[in-house]
């Protein structure tokens, strides 16, 4: 897993500590701190983070898609 430094960085950009934005999008800390780590969230988790954070949702999928992709394309 890659850590998340997007999303680091914007959380830090908008004043909030993990806490915070845990408790914004009703999940808790600990399954955001793995977020930020680099974990996929759920698509209803990352639909939440991308409201508060002004982003789309899908970025937290396209990595996976592009490997699944060239997975399937050189079997």
């Amino acid at each position: 897993m890659n850590k998340n430094l997007q999303l680091v960085k914007i959380r830090y950009q908008k004043g909030l500590t993990q806490k915070q934005v845990s408790d914004l999008i009703e999940i808790d800390r600990s399954y955001y701190t793995k977020i930020e780590n680099g974990q996929k969230p759920s698509v209803k988790v990352a639909k939440r983070l991308a409201k508060i954070f002004d982003i789309d949702w899908t970025i937290f999928f396209e990595d996976f898609c592009a490997i699944s992709a060239q997975k399937s394309d050189s079997t």
